[in-house]
């Protein structure tokens, strides 16, 4: 009976089967029909399959196997619901979407597209491409470059928005050089529109990379992307106005423990965070504050509760707010990021992150643990406890540390676009990446080129941090311009007082003169070797070049006709060995503000104060050799050769960058200055006043490259301790300075 029921059943399914091919219910494709005739039909199968026709065929991620066509055929909501991400190639690693053999030749090198006729560009991305083409990286030869930018503006892709391109998915195929993005970077603010505000740039990017703001964890594609944030089209381009925090107060508490002023949304994705602020608004320590006016039509959609909050909301001040509070709530809005984040970075207020599933700026390099607090938008009511509980200790290292990623990555538009460059640089040339304490510590990333060392001993910034000192002796480099004519000239005077401190090591003499070198017997017999080296095309820059002789991590760097005994070079260097990152020397001398000329000013009288330690008699770190050569844009230098002039203020601009600090001026005879201008090789030089324009021609020029005037402004001279005290001169150690 069981059989029978068995039978009948196979019997029925195979009636059913029969009926169905009948039909046409049921189709087997044919052998011959391709994969892209199938998607051409609308036919895709849930979970998509490679389809490999030739096992030696080049591999293809799944996630760009669809053609354009059949993306022309389903909605932006289907493309969500079958894509894991917005981007096609959500599995692109540089290791796979980025082809390094570009790099190996030349370097590191960034290619600009040129702008096409008609194309508007607005101004901040401008100043992206302008940035990009003023650095070090840029080249304007495709054939040099490792990574290529669109001059297609892609910062804003809301479609509701004045500087949104239209057509630019067939403007970017269209370009010779796109290879689906390969090598490609893309830059990104703004993207979606309302409601909901998606990721979607309106393009294929294909397998360029993006540096984009307000990007998801979720589309964050890691070692790939870079996150950057969002700034807004005041944003500097360059300079950027230094963090507000001038002094710390202990303890470091503010009048306000917790504020935010921004909008409330009433409708549509965002607004949920925002909307529940008032429950832990107090309007005493935690001042939280949102406003229902904004758009068109904000009256239709009010609630109960807009009219108390636009009132409350018009009592404060933002500014006084965010200069008085400890902390500051950066929740999302529309989108994941906000520019309440580098408002607050700025303002030494702690920021308070609340915005799930934002991959924070930077995150690749910046430990965010040390400068932020990471909160959760569903722990909404333990904020103020959780803020509350922080010591004032870590809340004083919070702060330092917001000032420091501030000035160090944020402060322009141009640091923000070169710190995006350079993480890129070092996943390129991975063997030569700088560490987390180089990006993560004074003077950040920027400054701290890992070509030049893979040991942070060799940098002037970390002997504390590794507890070490510098190599305790110095290499003495005396730039020679005029032939030796005389057994009396300076030089040889000089030298033979550098030779007998008991700091020197060695004796570099640059001979930058047109006459031939000397006889090596010209030179006087010394205890320390000698070395003669003929500058490279006789140009004052190549005093600062990074050459492999200067052994020392110390530099004296003296001019031919320099007056200095051997007393005083030993006081210099010992000073110099407890201050290694700053310039520390004799001749003196300062800027200040033109108020009438509105422009920068330079002077050589003596004052109360001083900003420059001319490099004519100055140590310094070796390091800074290599940063004045590979750092500093050609344009300067080439202004310095040219002039033949300014070569000591450029230097004293670079390394006040880097430090943010004055250089130290250390005790010098009274008549320095006056025996420094009876010298014969340069004294129609000192005496110039075109040679003294000049100089005030370059203090206004290295400020505008610089975006600001790095320079700082001291009182401070260090004497020896006894120096000029009533007491024997038997007791001081440093005596003959007393006596010049």
């Amino acid at each position: 009976m069981q059989a029978k029921k068995r039978y009948l059943i196979l019997l029925s399914a195979g009636a059913c089967l029969v009926l169905l091919f009948y039909l046409g219910g049921v189709q087997l494709p044919a052998a011959s029909r391709s994969r892209h005739d199938r998607s051409r039909n609308g036919y895709r199968p849930d979970q998509p399959w490679p389809h490999f026709s030739d096992p030696l065929h080049p591999f293809v991620p799944w996630d760009q196997t669809e053609t354009e066509e059949y993306n022309l055929h389903i909605s932006p909501r289907q493309k969500r619901d079958v894509n894991t991400s917005v981007y096609k190639g959500k599995r692109c690693r540089m290791d796979s979407c980025f082809d390094f053999s570009l790099c190996q030749k030349n370097g590191f090198k960034v290619y600009v597209y040129p702008q096409q006729k008609g194309e508007k560009i607005s101004e901040s991305y401008q100043n992206i491409l302008s940035t990009i083409e003023g650095s070090r990286f840029y080249t304007s030869d495709p054939g040099q470059a490792c990574l290529f930018v669109l001059s297609l503006d892609t910062l804003d892709r809301d479609q509701l928005s004045p500087q949104y391109v239209h057509n630019l998915k067939t403007k970017v195929q269209n370009l010779p050089l796109w290879n689906d993005g390969r090598n490609h970077l893309i830059f990104n603010l703004y993207s979606g529109t309302w409601p909901d505000y998606t990721e979607d740039l309106g393009f294929d990017i294909g397998q360029a990379m993006l540096a984009k703001a307000s990007i998801s964890t979720e589309n964050f594609r890691p070692n790939f992307d870079v996150s950057i944030p969002l700034f807004s089209k005041e944003h500097p381009r360059t300079g950027g106005e230094r963090g507000y925090l001038k002094y710390n107060s202990i303890p470091p508490f503010r009048k306000y423990m917790l504020v935010f002023k921004g909008k409330r949304y009433l409708t549509g994705i965002g607004s949920d965070t925002r909307n529940a602020l008032y429950h832990v608004h107090n309007a005493e320590d935690v001042v939280l504050l949102t406003t229902c006016k904004h758009g068109k039509d904000w009256q239709k959609h009010k609630d109960a509760r807009c009219d108390k909050d636009n009132a409350e909301y018009d009592k404060y001040d933002y500014k006084e707010m965010l200069h008085n509070s400890t902390f500051c709530l950066v929740p999302r809005g529309r989108r994941l990021g906000s520019f309440r984040f580098l408002e607050a970075l700025q303002a030494a207020c702690v920021p308070v992150m609340l915005s799930n599933g934002w991959e924070l700026p930077f995150s690749e390099i910046i430990d965010w643990n040390t400068a932020a607090v990471i909160g959760d938008e569903r722990l909404l009511l333990q904020i103020p406890t959780t803020v509350r509980s922080i010591h004032q200790d870590k809340i004083l290292s919070l702060r330092q540390q917001t000032q420091f990623l501030w000035e160090a990555y944020f402060s322009s538009v141009e640091k923000i676009v070169l710190t995006t460059l350079e993480i890129i640089q070092d996943r390129v040339l991975e063997h030569g990446s700088r560490s987390s304490l180089m990006w993560n510590s004074h003077p950040g990333g920027l400054f701290a080129l890992p070509q030049y060392s893979g040991y942070l001993g060799d940098f002037p910034f970390y002997y504390a941090t590794l507890g070490i000192k510098p190599y305790p002796k110095f290499t003495a480099v005396i730039h020679a311009v005029s032939p030796l004519v005389s057994q009396s000239q300076p030089i040889l005077k000089l030298l033979a007082a550098v030779a007998k401190s008991q700091y020197c090591a060695q004796i570099i003499v640059l001979w930058n003169c047109d006459k031939p070198l000397p006889a090596k017997h010209r030179w006087p017999a010394t205890t320390v070797p000698v070395i003669v080296i003929e500058g490279e095309n006789k140009v004052m820059s190549s005093r600062f070049l990074p050459y492999e002789t200067i052994v020392t991590d110390a530099v004296l760097s003296l001019d031919e006709d320099t007056v200095l005994s051997t007393t005083e070079v030993d006081f210099a260097f010992t000073v110099w060995q407890s201050f290694p990152e700053r310039i520390v020397g004799y001749p003196a001398r300062s800027h200040f503000w033109d108020s009438n000329k509105e422009r920068w000013g330079y002077t050589s009288k003596w004052t109360n104060d001083y900003s420059m330690v001319l490099t004519g008699a100055a140590i310094y770190h070796r390091y800074y050799h290599y940063l004045y050569t590979n750092y500093l844009p050609t344009s300067l230098k080439s202004m310095v050769d040219q002039l033949a002039n300014c070569e000591d203020i450029l230097m004293n601009f670079l390394v006040s960058a880097v430090t943010k600090l004055p250089p130290i001026k250390v005790t010098q005879k009274k008549q320095y200055k006056e025996t420094m201008m009876g010298q014969s090789s340069r004294a129609s030089r000192w005496a110039d006043p075109d040679h003294f324009a000049q100089r005030q021609t370059c203090m206004n020029k290295f400020a505008s490259w610089f975006g600001a005037m790095p320079l700082v402004h001291s009182q401070m001279r260090l004497d020896p301790v006894l120096f000029k005290d009533q007491v024997s001169i038997l007791r001081k150690k440093y005596r003959d300075i007393e006596r010049l």
